[in-house]
């Protein structure tokens, strides 16, 4: 959806999208976001990659949020980061 040409100068892309696209592998399909990972890393300053760019720090933000309100359920202070 977005390739290179779209991008600015230093910009930094955090592409979010997953898609499934169909690839010659065991699973016959493979994993890639909104926007070509190749094309657009030669402007950026910082890209995240699809798959394992912004899921693993969703699932950190969201296990530490389920800590956080199960201490405020139970009245007890939980200490995080």
């Amino acid at each position: 959806m977005i390739d290179g040409s779209m991008v600015g100068e230093g910009a930094t892309v955090i592409d979010v999208g997953v898609n499934r696209v169909d690839a010659d592998n065991d699973k016959g399909y493979e994993l890639v976001g909104d926007v070509e990972f190749e094309s657009a890393k030669e402007k950026a300053s910082a890209i995240t990659p699809v798959p394992g760019g912004v899921g693993p720090m969703t699932i950190a933000m969201l296990l530490r949020n389920t800590a956080k309100a199960a201490g405020m359920q139970e009245s007890v202070s939980v200490e995080l980061p």
